[in-house]
């Protein structure tokens, strides 16, 4: 990829891009988790998709993994919070997981990516065009990534920016303030509620009918109340027949002995 498209008043950048996958040397960002939310938020995203039978071998769902091109000869690795890639290689039987994740050469560019924001400044919307280059930068105009979603958990505002010919354009979220997303074929958007200790603001799926992708959680609460529903129906049925045999019983008829009809 040699040349790309910069913003108003930035000179005209040239780029080789090489998809080189990462020495088993090279020292990756050892940043400590900026937040507390940002794990649960991503691990709550991954458990809906699992639950539907969403992951299959051939996709990438990760957090804080790091991607990574060759830019001008120089290594650049981006973690983002949340990332999923539609079609990826089996990793090297050697590796009991990915150190990193190199697109064009392990599989496809991520269709998605998100980052979660925090007090601390992360870069989430630097469009900085030189080394270490800005996370939009990198992932607009590097990666060429088709959706870049940005969430702020402590007052739950979410943007969603689409590629459309090599810009980032933002979103308008439907009337329900939902985000469809083509390549996971669900709807994004913000619910608020409980998992996992945590009380606030989180990003959920939901199905092209509107239907919520539960979480574990939900979806044994949702059985137990099935199962006492069930055991109040069969309760009723069982008080109904009582009552009719006490009935037959006031009229001199024995309800276990009746004519068959």
């Amino acid at each position: 990829m040699t040349g790309v498209l910069v913003p108003s008043g930035v000179a005209k950048l040239n780029y080789r891009v090489s998809w080189d996958e990462l020495p088993e040397d090279f020292p990756l960002p050892d940043d400590p988790v900026e937040s507390t939310a940002q794990p649960l938020l991503a691990a709550a995203l991954r458990e809906s998709l699992e639950l539907v039978g969403f992951l299959t071998p051939d996709k990438l769902v990760a957090s804080n993994l790091g991607i990574c091109a060759t830019v001008n000869k120089k290594y650049v690795v981006k973690a983002p919070d949340w990332l999923y890639v539609a079609n990826v290689l089996p990793p090297d039987p050697q590796q009991t997981s990915r150190r990193s994740y190199t697109p064009r050469t392990q599989g496809d560019i991520p269709a998605i990516v998100m980052e979660f924001l925090s007090e601390t400044e992360g870069g989430e919307y630097s469009a900085r065009p030189h080394y270490p280059y800005g996370k939009l930068w990198f992932y607009e105009r590097i990666l060429e990534v088709p959706i870049y979603v940005i969430f702020e958990p402590e007052e739950g505002t979410l943007e969603v920016r689409q590629l459309v010919n090599g810009v980032y354009q933002m979103q308008t979220a439907d009337d329900r303030d939902r985000y469809w997303l083509a390549p996971l074929n669900l709807y994004l958007g913000i619910w608020q509620g409980t998992k996992a200790d945590r009380d606030g603001y989180w990003l959920r799926f939901w199905d092209e009918n509107g239907n919520l992708l539960l979480w574990g959680a939900e979806q044994i609460e949702q059985e137990r109340q099935r199962t006492e529903q069930e055991r109040q129906r069969a309760e009723q049925e069982r008080q109904r027949a009582e009552q009719l045999a006490a009935y037959l019983r006031s009229q001199g008829l024995d309800p276990d002995n009746l004519p068959q009809s």
